[in-house]
């Protein structure tokens, strides 16, 4: 196989892991994109040659494709981050370019006590049924800076303690929003068990919120963290993109390879 100059959508855990499996087993060189600088400094410490840290907007990324020799688009991005997935398939066809989307697979819920989880629409929904069900207590947000504005539409900011990336763009976020510093939990990586539980007592949580983010992002933890404190867990729903074709995603490195064995 020749060598493979590739382009890879990132900023997620499973992008530092395909970045570091292309890098052992394939002959590539990888641009990655990133939406901030420190997923460019994940992204260089698993082995991408270069990275750009800033989010792109549709026509530059044609014009990256179109002015350069990449024999492939990867869309490694969140499972949550719907408008980059229907950017990337749309920008594959234009580009006529080979594409894959790594998605981590959705959460298996066989052997999961899954009795304290409540399923929201949206985050705005996720508002809604706490303001209806949930009046007392604190709110735990494991969700993302970008998510916390929709949840804030229905409930009151004194009640609101979000787990997010101490980064620049996150606390202005939160300082845009009114929320507090001490109100701020830094976040480093997915939390264990003990993590979720230490943080539901600490800050009398009577409910937290997350995305159904696969086993990756740390929900089965979250799920037993809420069993066990006898809490309720809203989760989001991951989006389903229409655009994307079935035959484009895969969820393993092995399935990885057998889409590249297909390609190539």
């Amino acid at each position: 196989m020749k060598k493979l100059n590739i382009l890879l959508l990132g900023g997620t855990k499973d992008s530092t892991e395909l970045i570091k499996h292309l890098k052992n087993n394939y002959d590539t060189h990888i641009l990655t994109t990133t939406t901030t600088e420190y997923g460019s400094k994940l992204a260089v410490e698993a082995g991408s040659d270069d990275t750009i840290a800033r989010p792109l907007l549709k026509d530059e990324i044609i014009d990256l494709i179109n002015n350069s020799d990449f024999d492939l688009l990867i869309d490694a991005t969140h499972p949550f981050a719907e408008h980059i997935t229907q950017t990337s398939t749309s920008v594959s066809k234009i580009c006529n370019i080979k594409y894959i989307r790594f998605e981590r697979p959705a959460l298996s819920f066989d052997d999961i006590d899954d009795s304290h989880i409540i399923y929201a629409k949206s985050f705005e929904n996720a508002g809604e049924i706490i303001a209806d069900e949930f009046p007392q207590g604190n709110i735990l947000h494991f969700a993302g800076a970008n998510t916390m504005e929709d949840v804030l539409k229905n409930v009151a900011i004194d009640r609101f303690y979000p787990r997010i990336l101490k980064v620049p763009k996150s606390i202005e976020k939160c300082e845009k929003l009114g929320i507090e510093n001490d109100h701020i939990i830094e976040m480093k990586g997915a939390a264990s068990l003990k993590e979720n539980i230490d943080l539901i007592e600490k800050y009398d949580a009577s409910v937290m919120i997350t995305k159904e983010s696969g086993e990756i992002g740390g929900v089965i933890e979250k799920i037993e963290a809420a069993n066990q404190k006898n809490i309720a867990l809203l989760m989001i729903k991951r989006p389903v993109i229409k655009e994307l074709e079935k035959k484009d995603i895969v969820s393993t490195l092995d399935e990885f390879d057998e889409k590249i064995k297909e390609l190539f």
